[in-house]
């Protein structure tokens, strides 16, 4: 991972309300997420993330922005949904974690844009909402991978289930996502696709 960055790239000149509109506009207007993600919402996280989208040239920061956003679409339908589809069924809760441990009664299903699951998650994460904590996640766990392209992303936030076979419908879709994107902000999505 670069660390240090050269590119001159504005998120918010990226990430503009035709952009993001373009992804939420694709939701059923039905859908909890309609009303729910913006745009303002996002830039607004960025106050916390100042780095996010400011790595190494600018095609990388594009790239990063892109696969952010291919992701945040595969986990929300296009920012339809704000919890994981079935989640009250689901317990992400891991017994041995005793820095986080779970709490009787919650359970620690998929919820905002990348669907955050586990308690070693939901308890950093405690005080971070919504995009916050969507681009926590990422600079914690994607962007050490984000120069290795696409495919290490998708592993980083969702690999134990969708690489090797797992999901190839899902995966396919994210990278359907993270090109068309990265042609949006007319930056080659590189090699490495896939995971």
């Amino acid at each position: 991972m670069p660390t240090t960055s050269s590119s001159s790239v504005s998120v918010a000149d990226v990430v503009t309300p035709d952009f993001f509109n373009g992804i939420v506009n694709q939701a059923a207007e039905n859908c909890a997420g309609k009303n729910f993600y913006s745009r303002d919402t996002f830039l607004s996280a960025l106050n916390s993330y100042s780095d996010f989208g400011k790595i190494g040239s600018d095609d990388d920061s594009k790239s990063e922005i892109a696969a952010f956003f291919a992701h945040v679409t595969h986990e929300t339908g296009h920012f339809c949904y704000i919890e994981e589809i079935d989640g009250a069924s689901k317990d992400y809760c891991d017994e041995k974690n005793t820095q986080y441990p779970c709490v009787a009664g919650k359970n620690y299903f998929g919820r905002g844009p990348l669907q955050l699951t586990w308690n070693y998650n939901y308890g950093p994460a405690g005080q971070i909402v919504s995009f916050k904590t969507a681009l926590w996640f990422c600079m914690n766990n994607v962007r050490p991978v984000v120069t290795q392209g696409f495919g290490a992303t998708v592993r980083a936030i969702n690999g134990a289930i969708e690489c090797n076979g797992g999901n190839s419908g899902a995966v396919q879709a994210r990278i359907g996502y993270y090109t068309d994107y990265c042609n949006q902000f007319d930056v080659s999505p590189g090699d490495n696709l896939s995971c």
